[in-house]
């Protein structure tokens, strides 16, 4: 006859064994949890909030005008990044944490931004009411942070295959695309380094909700 605290020992460590294994199959390859680290999205994204990327983003479901996404360094955007020594065990639990989405160690190295042109778009700035156009027709964009500029920089740039122009909601404090024209990638974002489509606020619980990619702000856009 079996132990029964023994049995039941057992059966929580199979439940934990399996929960984490789900959780690692999640996290690679359907959802992740992002921190938000500087104020550039505010205020859609407030520094410190959790957010939750769709993974499936861009390579199952394309990316989609007004989206906000979460991407690698495309080369250059964050300049170099200060290294420390983490202990072995710091390192233990940030990997079981963040296999169940509890903390997100590596956000400090990813941007979150808006898409504002998909592949072939023409993207500039401004009209003559200062409102961003894309492919001829001028925008209006609820989301940029009270007071902002729609930008304060011109550029007029057409967006390359397979890449996005992506710019914060807070254009008077996002080194976005517009910042990047200097470089090889000339500010665009290439597809390769999207990590997915950030589609839920989580936590602190009072910032909980559903982020909209606006989609009739751009309904009216021509696709090239």
């Amino acid at each position: 006859m079996k132990n029964p605290v023994f049995a039941f020992v057992v059966d929580i460590l199979g439940i934990l064994v399996t929960a984490l294994a789900l959780s690692l199959l999640i996290k690679a390859f359907i959802i992740r949890s992002f921190y938000i680290p500087s104020g550039s999205m505010e205020n859609t994204l407030l520094i410190n909030d959790r957010i939750v990327v769709n993974e499936l983003v861009p390579n199952i479901v394309p990316v989609e005008r007004g989206d906000v996404v979460v991407f690698r360094d495309p080369g250059g955007w964050l300049g170099p990044i200060a290294t420390q020594q983490v202990p072995w065990y710091t390192q233990a639990t940030d990997f079981v944490l963040s296999a169940f989405g509890v903390t997100a160690p590596d956000s400090d190295v990813h941007l979150v931004k808006r898409v504002i042109g998909i592949p072939g778009d023409h993207v500039k700035c401004c009209s003559p009411q200062g409102k961003i156009m894309i492919n001829g027709v001028a925008i209006t964009e609820p989301y940029v942070i009270h007071g902002a500029t729609p930008s304060d920089v011109d550029f007029s740039v057409t967006v390359p295959r397979d890449s996005y122009w992506v710019m914060g909601d807070n254009r008077n404090n996002s080194e976005d695309s517009r910042f990047h024209l200097d470089l090889p990638t000339k500010g665009f974002v290439a597809k390769q380094y999207i990590v997915g489509r950030a589609f839920m606020v989580t936590w602190p619980f009072p910032h909980f909700k559903w982020l909209d990619n606006y989609g009739d702000v751009f309904k009216n856009v021509p696709n090239k």
